[in-house]
């Protein structure tokens, strides 16, 4: 396999990986998954209508980039993706209630996004 389509590969492997963690999150947040409540108390946001309303929101948004990052990859769009990945990671830990293992199992989130953002080539 030459480089160009190993590289072609790998960037589909990645492309592919970022869809699917942001459709499934997409998905939980337009579910409302009540779970996630806890993680904007540190923000002070309570209220279940307001916490509701912000899912919904970001469950929009995530889909949206799943499907542009299968579409059309865009490099601002994916770097959006890892520091968003990064966030909701550290939302369990350090902000949120939960221990630095849940911390470390999301590297992924963001790591992927990155991963894809530095093999795309700049326009």
């Amino acid at each position: 396999m030459n480089n160009i389509k190993r590289e072609n590969l790998i960037q589909w492997i990645l492309r592919i990986a970022v869809a699917g963690e942001f459709i499934g999150h997409g998905i939980f947040a337009l579910q409302g998954k009540e779970g996630w409540f806890k993680y904007f108390e540190p923000f002070g946001i309570t209220d279940p209508k307001t916490i509701l309303t912000m899912l919904m929101i970001v469950g929009a948004l995530d889909i949206i980039l799943a499907i542009l990052v299968l579409v059309k990859p865009m490099r601002p769009a994916i770097l959006w993706m890892a520091v968003w990945g990064l966030f909701t990671a550290m939302i369990r830990w350090p902000f949120g209630p939960d221990p630095v293992w849940d911390f470390v199992e999301r590297w992924a989130n963001w790591g992927a996004p990155l991963a894809l953002y530095y093999m795309l080539k700049k326009d």
